[in-house]
Order: structure tokens, then C-alpha cells, then sequence
């Protein structure tokens, strides 16, 4: 007899990813499709559906969880979302709820990551954590007392947002100095240029077109002496902004996920030293720096299918 299953969807502007997940976090399918491709919400949300009931398991999604861009948990809608094709505001938890005829819970990615780490990963058994997301920017979610904190309108826990360099780098979202100009796999690529080094002229950074942030972290685990400095910076700018962030809600562990976060524990332990040397004393030696447990597996899937085992909990 097949398990009850959650559909989790995560959308992002290159490509929508989905699958069906059990309460153990087995993945029973999973597909990728390019998100550019439907020029509406509804051909998505359509494609979705035939493929999901081409499986032969439509019957057993007992609900949907949807991680994506500037997504409202209270409203269920996607709101201007610059990443992604379709503007304005679109109502796609109802456009799911009426293809798919189950409950449909929708938030925006990094909360979704915060879930599954909670639900399948490194945050088992913690009521008070944030996930800090590294990815081509950096994103939060915000647990205090087994509760995601969505604020009065649904977007609280935009880390990524808070300016922690006065007049510092240009960021998208068009103010400068915010966190995500510095600590994301965009913000290490910036260090390769604005960084003053004497190490600079002598990297092999210079033997490579279009670097990237791998390629620093990679370079750095080889030695190389500028590659060494960007890492370095990059884990001072962001464990000493997490210490200031801790003033809020004292978390017990800050979880760091993507791509820099895979780099693995020598990253962690610079951020942790780092934050430890800003951390108020009340709160040194108490807060964990951890990495994620879900980086071999599909996080998006896990994270936007665990929305649902929270609401049935």
C-alpha cells in the first residue's frame, strides 16, 4: 500500500523542481523542469499536474508545500518576484489548490530550507535555529520556539538585506552595504575584484576565465594565498554579522546550506571563530555554527515537502 505523500515544489527562476516525499523523507519521484518555458503560472501549475499524475500516485498527495522567490506565506501568492518571468502578484497557492483539489501551503525558499532541516536534517531536535542560505545570494529562515517568524505581512527574516558595510557594496535589491553583496557565491566573485591583495597578481585566479566562487574555495583548499584572503574575509563578514544577529533571538545554532556552506567544516570554523570574537558575552561559547545535512540529498524537494508534515503535525 503506498504512504500518504507530500508534494513539494520548489520554484526558481531557471528551473522548477518537484517531487513526492513520505514522513521518513524517501523521495518517491522528482522532476526539473524549466521554469521559463511556461509564459503563465497556470501552464506550470498544469504541467505539474500531468506529470505528477502520469506516477500513478496523484491519489496519495495528501498536500502541497511550494518554496519559492518572494513568497507570502499569509497570502499565498508570489509577489514581484524580479528572478522570475511572471510579474505582479500571483495567487499560485489557489491556482494548486483548484488543479490539484488538496491543501496548499506556499513560503518563500529559505523558509522552506528551514523546514526541512527541521523536519530531515541538521536541525532535528532544535526549537530555536536560522538557516542561513548561500547561494547566488543569501537568504534566512527564522525559527524561535518551533515557530517560522513571518512577521505582520509574511517576508521577516531577510538577513540577507540587513547592511552591515556603511556605504558598502551595490546591491540589487538598491541599497548598498547589505550582507549578500559579501557572503554569497555573487559576494565572493565581487572579492575577486575589490579586494586589495599583494598576493593578487600571483593567483591562479588569474589563469581562469570568469571565476567563480568554487573556484576561490577550491583554490584555497590548494593553498593559494589570495584565495586564502577572499575565504577568509568572507567568513569574518559573515560570522561577525551573525554574532550582532544573535541580539535577537539568541539562536542555539545558525545552519549554513549551499554552495559555500559545502565547502564543509574548515569554512564553519572560521565563521564560528569570527562570530565568537563580536558575540555579546552572554551569548559566547552557546551558539553552534552547523552545516547542513541535506546537501546530498534533494533539499528542495525536502524542504518545500516537509511545509506539509508541519501543518499535519
Amino acid at each position: 500500500m503506498t504512504k500518504n505523500l507530500a508534494l513539494g515544489v520548489d520554484i526558481g527562476g531557471t528551473n522548477t523542481v518537484f517531487g513526492a516525499v513520505d514522513t521518513a523523507g524517501t523521495i518517491h519521484f522528482e522532476y526539473s523542469i524549466p521554469t521559463p518555458l511556461y509564459t503563465t503560472a497556470e501552464e506550470l501549475v498544469d504541467e505539474i499536474y500531468n506529470k505528477v499524475k502520469a506516477t500513478g500516485k496523484l491519489e496519495h498527495i495528501i498536500g502541497i508545500g511550494i518554496g519559492a522567490p518572494n513568497g507570502n506565506f499569509f497570502s499565498g501568492t508570489i509577489e514581484f518576484a524580479p528572478n522570475l518571468n511572471w510579474k505582479g502578484i500571483i495567487p499560485l497557492t489557489q491556482l494548486f489548490k483548484n488543479r490539484f483539489k488538496c491543501s496548499t501551503t506556499l513560503t518563500n525558499d529559505a523558509n522552506a530550507a528551514a523546514i526541512g532541516e527541521l523536519t530531515y536534517g541538521a536541525a532535528k531536535g532544535l526549537s530555536d535555529f536560522v538557516i542561513i542560505t548561500l547561494g547566488t545570494g543569501l537568504g534566512s529562515g527564522v525559527v524561535i520556539d518551533n515557530n517560522l517568524v513571518y512577521g505582520h505581512d509574511g517576508f521577516a527574516g531577510e538577513y540577507g538585506h540587513i547592511r552591515v558595510i556603511n556605504n558598502g557594496r551595490l546591491c540589487g535589491c538598491g541599497r548598498r552595504g547589505c550582507l549578500e553583496t559579501y557572503a554569497s557565491a555573487t559576494g565572493v566573485v565581487r572579492s575577486i575584484t575589490e579586494l586589495e591583495s599583494k598576493y593578487k597578481a600571483t593567483s591562479k585566479l588569474n589563469n581562469i576565465t570568469n571565476p567563480s566562487a568554487s573556484d576561490v574555495f577550491k583554490l584555497s583548499e590548494e593553498g593559494d594565498l589570495f584565495c586564502n584572503e577572499i575565504v577568509e574575509y568572507t567568513a569574518k563578514v559573515l560570522g561577525s554579522s551573525l554574532a550582532d544577529f544573535s541580539s535577537f533571538n539568541s539562536p542555539k545554532a545558525y545552519i549554513l546550506f549551499g554552495g559555500i556552506a559545502q565547502s564543509g567544516k574548515p569554512f564553519a570554523d572560521k565563521v564560528k571563530k569570527y562570530m565568537e570574537e563580536s558575540l555579546l558575552k552572554i551569548y559566547q561559547n552557546k551558539i553552534e555554527i552547523r552545516i547542513s545535512q541535506l546537501h546530498d540529498k534533494n533539499a528542495a524537494v525536502l524542504g518545500s515537502a516537509s511545509l506539509v508534515w508541519n501543518q499535519h503535525n
